[in-house]
């Protein structure tokens, strides 16, 4: 990493290259060759087009550095739109794309150095409790109505995106700008779940119908009805559940990504639960102050739901995935749905939908021979501690962040091609490539409303009012770098026996709230954030806490309730009369 550092700062030096040509001319060709669909006829693109010409003649010539994480979505704007861009601007860009957890430790770096490696970074909402507070991070809000007016596009339409909450920190003011989006969400064969054959053997068996799982039971019951039961499929072994849990970063991002709040371990409100939110977090409402993580201080990481998450977890895993599974990491485990031997997956990320939709000549064995999905996505199931009322999963909101610690001048061209990249004469095509979208009018374009019979689900989802309910990480979390970084060291320990679920997350609690006590002490001495750091509460009898209502909440007599389904047709035709 320092390596890599080194070489940015380097180019970073760089702020002038020799320029190619820019104008009309080749914002008409890119219109014409690569920018269709739009949700924006071709006059009014061309404006649009104009504008950006113009915005950015007098950055023309240089050279700026961007970073983002490796998905479909950032690969084709690394590609094809900084060639857009360069041919209609004349500023270069070098979009760099790393993995996820080397793209926060940049963010990291830059914020404690406040040396400029890169010039702007699409960077995840999760953050937003971070940026809010340190106030390192540019406040786009009171940055587009003033330092960068001139550089702010009249028609980049902030309304239009859906995920703009999720960026918007406690003070009302946006912080971050959407670039993609996806949610976690429940993904099956609906090939299988539609033979007669398994119907009855499920129906006879469990005593209710097949179909998407409603509840964490009715989701364990199919798991174990593939794995153990029906075993092999037309020559296949099958299995009746798929996750990952190799001790990596991203394990730790597997649960802070709204598995706990999924079991019902938070409180209730959108886009997060408060006081107590989906890492277990609790802050009053009206307070930007974090009291602690532990149930002795009000939290809920270590409550009953929360052990009972990563429990199932662990026994899903274990019981019902295939073989290696324990092994695999976030971006080795959604692709291997495609091998065609699994049932289902509870936690399966849309922003993969590009993958599994590929032909079956690329070797994927989930799309029928004229290319059809055999799959579905559907709405994720719920543990028994959840609530009507709140958040249902996760939302991945990749947002372009930029840094006060950047050269004005760079700030303004990485914002420049920030906006280009969404705007919208680029953003309909680049959602049909990445299928992460972030604008509910390209969502709601005829070219998607043609398209969705071969997206198993994912345009009826985001058109659907139910899509509020997967929202990322929110304002809760103090300093998301820091204690994200707790998270997969513990969890790993569970998955390799070295701890029970209880003690595990028993030690993570007591580390977040160590780490946070350290934050309200220079939060105390120095304004570190702003006054809003951790302000712990005394710890108390756990009892005292787990009687009161709400989060965290004291453990259910039974866990496992009666399995509940829903008819996969009969959901999709609420989310259309809903739409």
């Amino acid at each position: 990493m320092r390596t890599r550092i080194a070489v940015v700062l380097a180019a970073s030096a760089l702020c002038f290259s020799q320029g190619s040509l820019a104008g009309k001319a080749e914002a008409e060709k890119w219109i014409n060759s690569e920018f269709q669909p739009s949700t924006l006829d071709k006059s009014k693109q061309m404006a649009e087009m104009e504008w950006f010409v113009k915005a950015a003649a007098p950055f023309k010539g240089m050279e700026i550095n961007v970073l983002s994480e490796t998905i479909p979505t950032h690969e084709y704007e690394s590609k094809t739109l900084t060639k857009a861009f360069e041919e209609i601007t004349g500023i270069k860009v070098n979009h760099q794309l790393l993995g996820e957890g080397e793209v926060v430790q940049a963010v990291q770096t830059q914020m404690q150095t406040k040396r400029n490696l890169y010039d702007a970074y699409i960077n995840d909402s999760d953050l937003i409790g971070t940026h809010s507070r340190l106030q390192l991070a540019v406040n786009l809000t009171d940055w587009m109505a003033g330092e960068g007016k001139e550089v702010t596009n009249p028609m980049l339409d902030i309304d239009d995106f859906m995920g703009i909450s999720f960026t918007t920190g406690p003070d009302g003011k946006i912080y971050q700008l959407p670039d993609q989006q996806f949610a976690n969400l429940y993904w099956f064969r609906y090939d299988w779940f539609q033979r007669e054959d398994l119907k009855k053997r499920f129906k006879k068996r469990y005593g209710y119908d097949l179909g998407v799982p409603v509840n964490w039971s009715a989701y364990e019951d199919i798991a174990e009805f593939f794995s153990v039961h029906v075993k092999e499929l037309d020559g296949t072994k099958v299995y009746g559940h798929m996750d990952y849990g190799k001790r990596a970063p991203d394990l730790g991002w597997r649960m802070t990504d709204a598995w706990l709040s999924m079991a019902g371990a938070g409180s209730k409100g959108l886009p997060n639960g408060r006081p107590v939110d989906e890492w277990g977090i609790r802050m009053e409402k009206n307070s930007c102050n974090p009291v602690g993580a532990s149930v002795t201080r009000g939290g809920a990481t270590n409550a009953p739901a929360a052990v009972y998450a990563i429990r199932k977890w662990d026994e899903w895993l274990r019981k019902y995935a295939p073989p290696g599974a324990a092994s695999y990491d976030f971006y080795q485990s959604l692709p291997a749905l495609s091998q065609g031997n699994v049932a289902q997956q509870i936690f399966w990320y849309t922003a993969f939908t590009s993958s599994m939709v590929a032909p079956k000549s690329e070797g994927n064995n989930t799309v029928d021979d004229a290319g059809k999905p055999l799959w579905r996505m559907a709405p994720s199931p719920h543990g028994p501690y959840w609530e009507d009322g709140q958040k249902l999963g996760y939302q991945d909101a990749g947002s372009w962040t930029l840094f006060k610690s950047t050269p004005v001048d760079r700030r303004k061209a990485a914002w420049l091609y920030a906006q280009f990249v969404v705007s919208k004469t680029v953003s309909l095509k680049k959602t049909h490539v990445g299928l992460t979208p972030i604008r509910d009018s390209d969502i709601r374009h005829a070219s998607f409303t043609e398209r969705a019979p071969n997206l198993g689900g994912l345009v009826e989802f985001y058109r659907s009012p139910d899509r509020v309910r997967w929202t990322p990480t929110g304002v809760n979390v103090p300093d998301y770098p820091k204690l994200a970084q707790i998270w997969w060291q513990q969890i790993g320990d569970v998955n390799s026996g070295a701890f029970t679920p209880q003690q595990a997350m028993d030690r993570l609690a007591g580390e977040m709230d160590i780490t946070m006590a350290r934050m309200q002490t220079a939060d105390e001495k120095a304004n570190i954030y702003g006054g809003c750091g951790p302000r712990l509460n005394p710890e108390k009898e756990a009892s005292f806490w787990l009687k009161k209502p709400g989060s965290p909440k004291a453990k259910l007599p039974n866990e496992k309730p009666k399995g509940e389904t829903v008819d996969y047709d009969e959901l999709l035709k609420r989310w259309k009369k809903a739409t």
